[in-house]
């Protein structure tokens, strides 16, 4: 059977089509050209209002009187001379057509600079992007460096702040050490002094490059929205975290992203280990901990540096003790020890007879702990444990006893942290300038981004448990004793604060001393340091709170006796020494 021919219509529609297209094309095109005068002028009148406008918003409200009345007796002489108004209307135009003749020009792809910026970068990729077996590769030198490279930013001074790189599916993406030496390679070629954060997409063979932006350091101590249980450690990028927090930064509200850490008995991060250079902020971030702590629970700081970045926390309500000593430091920790096994006994006796946990152990305890590696070179020269040795048992069974324990060490004394603070510290952060291998040995995992050799105080990486590893900013909290401190983080650290205990009443502590120990164990004008035990309080100890307290004018009062109580409880706090 014979084909029929498809109607004419048909047939010839496509071609009519085509030819309509170029019709309507070459009309638009000479109308343009025709009407390109009215378009430039109309151009140059928008831009002349605009500015007309801007100057107008400019000028302040006392002086837009005169100046209105300014333009209306110009308008009113150029209407009164003759051919005024029309020679007006000749120089709007022209001032418009000129002001209207520069057109936006649109960047439609890289310059010579920026060509010859991706064509190295290529070139230096392909040693790594390459074997010789490859038929077709996609990194070659002489190459097409377009067909691997499919997205680029270039900033205002001409360097790379986005670059998205396809390389070929052999290369070994997943070994840590291939990708690191790619990471390293695009960091020097691109620039230095910037942190680069790099997205490997193994599925696709993609690789994304991008330039972050500085976390800001504006936002200083305040109290943060959270519940009981959780502490904002700093503030991280926005696409790094799911969960933002209202601040004040720069006298403004903002919505800051915030890197939340969460303990109490289901935490699986009950513990906090920090390492950072000198100045990098570790001594403020465990400020930031201990006034976040203090609102809900009881805080034991031991400052082994002894510098009293500590001091303005002496004595306020809801800290236990500030020891800077190591007597204080090994009996204040010897009582943490002892008041966690009191904790767990007395929540395991309440639940075997059905009751509740008593209120005395639910109150979180805070055990903050700053450079312990002083603290354990003393104690081995002067013969006695190591401080770190009394932390097994809270950083072992704190989760259960609502104690937690914060740790924070420089990195040229890492080594000296034990083994138990290495293991129950799952918690990690990293603060102040370090190599990529000592943020990997700290957190477990190096970072995704490239570390900078200057940053702020109080700038590094976090790690909670197996998560990813962030970038943190801590909160400004400086010592707002030290003379350095700006007024106002001075200001925002001392609101923070709680009030100061009472006073300890000269009277009753000497009473605690007499029923004691013996009247005549010790002469009464006898100041000691000695150590404290932690089963009983030592009548030197209390004598030397006594004599700070009592003015230097009045005369020891008369002794107390009443019946003797025994001994101190062992989860009685220990008293400061010194």
């Amino acid at each position: 059977m014979a084909r029929r021919p498809l109607p004419r219509i048909l047939s010839s529609g496509s071609a009519q089509i085509a030819r309509s297209r170029e019709i309507a094309r070459t009309a638009a095109d000479s109308a343009t050209d025709v009407l390109q005068p009215l378009i430039t002028v109309s151009r140059g009148l928008r831009k002349l209002a605009a500015t007309a406008r801007a100057k107008w918003a400019a000028t302040p409200k006392e002086r837009r009187g005169p100046t209105l009345l300014l333009v209306a007796a110009c308008v009113l002489v150029v209407a009164l001379v003759p051919y005024g108004p029309l020679f007006a209307l000749v120089t709007l135009m022209g001032a418009a057509a000129w002001k209207g003749r520069d057109r936006p020009v649109v960047k439609t792809g890289p310059d010579d600079a920026e060509i010859a910026r991706l064509k190295g970068l290529y070139e230096a990729l392909v040693p790594y992007f390459s074997v010789p077996d490859d038929p077709s590769p996609l990194f070659a030198h002489g190459g097409d460096w377009s067909g691997a490279f499919g997205e680029y930013t270039f900033d205002d001074d001409g360097r790379l702040t986005r670059l998205q790189i396809a390389y070929p599916p052999y290369f070994t993406d997943g070994e840590p050490a291939a990708r690191a030496r790619i990471e390293q390679l695009l960091h020097a070629k691109s620039g230095r002094g910037r942190e680069y954060h790099f997205d490997w997409d193994e599925e696709g063979n993609r690789l994304v490059m991008s330039v972050l932006p500085a976390l800001p350091t504006t936002i200083a101590a305040q109290r943060f929205v959270t519940v009981p249980g959780e502490t904002v450690l700093g503030f991280t990028d926005e696409d790094a975290v799911q969960r933002t927090v209202p601040v004040v930064a720069a006298d403004a509200t903002e919505d800051a992203p915030a890197v939340v850490w969460r303990t109490g008995p289901r935490s699986t991060e009950p513990h906090l280990l920090a390492v950072g250079q000198p100045g990098s902020g570790t001594t403020s971030l465990l400020r930031s901990i201990a006034l976040q702590a203090l609102p809900h629970g009881d805080v034991l700081i031991v400052e082994g540096g002894g510098t009293g970045e500590y001091a303005c926390l002496t004595g306020r309500d809801g800290v236990l003790a500030v020891e800077c000593g190591l007597s204080g430091a090994l009996a204040s920790l010897e009582w943490a020890a002892h008041e966690t096994e009191r904790r767990l006994i007395a929540a395991n006796r309440a639940r075997q007879a059905g009751h509740p946990a008593p209120e005395d152990t639910r109150r979180p305890l805070w055990i903050l702990l700053d450079r312990p590696g002083i603290l354990g070179h003393l104690a081995a020269a002067d013969g006695r444990p190591d401080p770190q040795e009394l932390l097994q048992v809270p950083l072992r069974h704190g989760r259960a006893a609502q104690v937690t324990v914060v740790v924070a060490e420089q990195f040229d004394s890492a080594d000296t942290l034990s083994e138990t603070v290495r293991t129950h510290t799952r918690a990690r952060i990293v603060l102040g300038p370090a190599t990529p291998e000592q943020i990997e040995s700290v957190l477990g995992s190096a970072p995704h981004t490239t570390p900078t050799p200057h940053v702020p105080p109080g700038r590094g990486y976090a790690r909670l448990g197996t998560g990813p590893v962030l970038r943190l900013q801590v909160p400004a909290t400086p010592d707002p004793y030290d003379d350095g401190t700006s007024e106002p983080h001075r200001q925002a650290v001392l609101a923070l604060l709680p009030e100061r205990r009472a006073a300890v009443d000269a009277l009753a502590v000497d009473t605690l001393a007499v029923d004691t120990l013996p009247v005549d164990a010790m002469p009464a004008d006898t100041v000691s340091v000695e150590t404290v035990s932690v089963e009983t309080v030592s009548v030197e100890t209390v004598k030397t709170v006594a004599v700070g307290t009592v003015p230097a004018a009045a005369p020891d009062p008369a002794p107390h006796l009443a019946p003797d109580p025994g001994p101190a409880p062992r989860h009685a706090p220990v008293a400061a020494e010194g």
